[in-house]
């Protein structure tokens, strides 16, 4: 990868559907050659998919949360893998280190669900202890991380 991949990326990034044509216009090359390049970026893995994101507040899921979640035990990890990954508000799920096993972040529209959301963890086999953080306002929001090359 070198400085021209970045600025591809960097262009998809801001912009996933923008043509390839104003990608060459931008950084000066041949339409086939950005073509080529983000093909070569997405054999390679670097680029892992094309996706769509949306407003949660428009679309009426206006409370944002993430749960801590220990386990018990390791032996209970399967199942409540599998039980996170059958849970819609879930949008996203860590491993991590700490105090807390898991990290998940939560979306629904109101106070309530989350409450139920939560409830439905704690209920999870296993699961030995729970700390929920309210989102008041999000600062920042980002979705992936550019190459350090300049």
């Amino acid at each position: 990868m070198d400085i021209i991949d970045v600025k591809i990326l960097k262009y998809l990034k801001d912009n996933a559907r923008i043509p390839a044509s104003v990608i060459g216009e931008k950084i000066n090359m041949s339409v086939s050659a950005v073509i080529e390049r983000i093909k070569k970026l997405e054999e390679s893995g670097i680029i892992k998919q094309y996706t769509l994101i949306l407003d949660s507040k428009l679309i009426d899921k206006k409370v944002s949360a993430f749960i801590s979640v220990s386990l018990e035990h390791p032996k209970y990890s399967k199942g409540f893998i599998a039980n996170i990954l059958e849970n819609k508000q879930v949008i996203k799920c860590y491993y991590i280190t700490g105090d807390f096993d898991y990290l998940l972040k939560v979306v629904t529209d109101t106070t309530d669900s989350l409450e139920k959301v939560l409830n439905e963890v704690k209920s999870i086999q296993g699961v030995s202890h729970t700390k929920t953080l309210v989102v008041l306002s999000t600062l920042k929001d980002e979705y992936t991380v550019l190459p350090d090359i300049e």
